[in-house]
């Protein structure tokens, strides 16, 4: 394990904690109560809000309600949704599916009051290009409250958008990037590095006209893809209805108790499937990141409240629907815990690398696959007994390998190391393929109609991951404004879609590795914007409890008739 690999571990355990955990779901409830259920609310007024009903040309802003819909879906609606879940399901098991729910549910409270305050607080000086988020909302809180406080509220202003950056260059941009490369390159041949060089041109030609193209790309963009990845996901259910009952009753299960090792899976506690559930619902749906309200802060209204009601479906679409959907597909066609596709020759022997490192010695014989034939670049693993292995709630754990080619032109297995305290022994002699991320889903659509999952998931993933990477490089530049103003702009875009190549490069091998950069950027943004929620949430329900009193007691309503569909996608309805 390298180092870089050991800090990271260190950092997630620090940030993830079971603490934050537990504060953030509470934060989630809080604002449920507070607001009396606003997910009711969210379901049935936000989708007459979307419509376009409320929308005015003359409000500030520069984009319908819609459109910043879609901007925060095009970066929620991504790869966390393909490859999260996959993560999710692979690492923590079937019962992290069940704490994913329960993110989606209570992130829709947790994203409404980010998004209203977000709005109250939103910079109008340019009318026709607001600038929104925490950072605006601490800056200009804290400097009204007291001038005295003017430099602490800019002071955690500076702290979120630091932390806004790297979750911008890590989850908004490497991990996009990364699976795209990877699944291209496991189904076509076409070298990562290509995949990267391309995304980099798409996005940089989409992001230099700004937040107005943004939104008019994503409200094209997102519907498109979401229907796309819908019907063939439903689908695949439909193949394999009669299974659907089980595993939900495998989700529930799993969420409340520790899951054997089976296949491929080499077990689950109940602890993990909550971590790594919450994880990823949270890096899917970004509630409580702080991240979707600098796109709804750019909407065209003068109502604080009908834009975070708007943001509030973003969980409800992102985790409870699509979220759900992959999850099930992946469990019903049992790829978490396929069978193994080879065998080795027995016996193998684990040697020392190093001081509590093992590995096996490099395999000139590679064993015949089951499906398809070895080529360089494949990863793969065993399962092995070492240490005990706290998020499986036993003593196994997975030794990676690669398939390389040798001097001779011949394949060969190298092996990676693992540290253990202990010698470690083979659980036995089966070869799982490592699926990692989107391509596990991938595989999982391939199970039903084969070649469905090397053109639709990799279809989807490149206009999930094109759509995400547009929206958070607007994340980044509204940090990179507050931070240095509007100078650094250009600077920052360049840099964007450098690291847009870089992640291609691949020095990502692992979903372990995917998980701890990815879980780096969304802990830190957490940690920074949940206080300011604490600290100023009492305004967003203040304002909440207002405007449904207007609205309810006829002093507002729909301001005309809806307009069409077109003019709604494209915005024309406000311009």
């Amino acid at each position: 394990m390298s180092t870089i690999d050991l800090i990271l571990i260190t950092l997630n355990s620090i940030l993830w904690h079971n603490s934050v955990l537990f504060a953030l779901l509470g934060t989630g409830v809080l604002f449920t109560v507070w607001s009396g259920f606003c997910q009711y609310r969210t379901l049935t007024h936000g989708v007459h809000v979307i419509r376009g009903v409320y929308d005015k040309p003359d409000d500030p802003g520069a984009i319908n309600h819609f459109q910043a819909l879609s901007a925060a879906l095009s970066a929620t609606v991504g790869l966390g949704n393909i490859g999260g879940v996959a993560l999710a399901i692979s690492l923590g098991g079937p019962g992290a599916v069940f704490w994913m729910w329960v993110v989606g549910f209570f992130g829709m409270a947790i994203k409404l009051t980010e998004v209203t305050l977000s709005m109250l607080y939103r910079n109008t000086d340019d009318p026709d290009n607001p600038h929104g988020g925490p950072m605006w909302v601490v800056d200009k809180a804290f400097r009204a409250r007291s001038p005295k406080l003017a430099g602490l509220g800019r002071g955690f202003g500076i702290l979120f958008c630091v932390t806004l950056l790297i979750s911008t260059m890590t989850g908004g941009n490497m991990f996009q990037a990364w699976n795209v490369g990877v699944i291209t390159e496991s189904y076509f041949g076409i070298p990562s590095i290509a995949t990267g060089i391309v995304l980099a041109i798409i996005v940089g030609a989409v992001i230099i006209g700004g937040i107005k193209r943004i939104g008019g790309v994503a409200g094209r963009l997102v519907p498109i893809m979401l229907v796309l990845y819908l019907v063939a996901g439903i689908y695949v259910l439909i193949v394999n209805i009669s299974e659907i009952p089980s595993m939900f009753a495998l989700i529930f299960r799993a969420a409340f108790s520790p899951f054997e090792s089976t296949g491929a899976f080499i077990g689950g506690t109940m602890g993990y499937a909550f971590l790594f559930g919450m994880k990823r619902a949270l890096f899917s749906n970004e509630a409580g990141q702080g991240s979707s309200p600098i796109a709804h802060s750019a909407a065209k209204t003068d109502e604080p409240v009908r834009e975070g009601i708007v943001a509030g479906l973003e969980p409800f679409i992102d985790t409870i629907v699509v979220c759900t959907l992959t999850a099930l597909i992946i469990l019903v066609t049992g790829v978490w815990n396929r069978s193994a596709e080879a065998t080795l020759d027995m016996p193998t022997s684990i040697v020392a690398t190093a001081d509590a490192q093992w590995s096996i010695e490099t395999t000139t014989t590679v064993p015949k696959r089951t499906h398809d034939d070895w080529k360089a670049g494949d990863r793969i693993f065993v399962i092995v007994h070492g240490d005990p292995n706290p998020q499986s709630g036993n003593d196994l754990s997975k030794l990676d390998g690669t398939i390389t080619t040798s001097a001779a032109g011949t394949l060969q297995i190298s092996w990676d190391t693992i540290a253990s305290s202990v010698k470690p022994e083979l659980a036995g002699p089966d070869i799982f393929v490592s699926y990692v991320g989107a391509t596990l889903t991938a595989r999982a659509f391939d199970a039903v109609v084969p070649g469905l999952g090397k053109w639709l998931v990799t279809i989807a993933v490149w206009l999930f991951a094109i759509s995400t990477l547009i929206s958070w490089s607007y994340y980044g530049e509204q940090g990179i404004i507050f931070l240095a103003g509007e100078r650094a702009v250009i600077p920052y875009k360049l840099i964007f879609c450098s690291l847009t190549i870089v992640a291609t490069l691949g020095f990502l091998k692992t979903d372990a590795q995917l998980d701890n950069l990815t879980g780096i950027g969304t802990g830190i943004m957490l940690v920074v914007n949940v206080p300011i929620m604490w600290l100023l949430g009492r305004q967003a329900m203040v304002a909440y409890k207002d405007y449904f009193a207007r609205l309810e007691s006829g002093r507002m309503g729909p301001e005309h008739s809806p307009p069409s569909l077109e003019d709604l996608i494209s915005g024309k309805d406000v311009e």
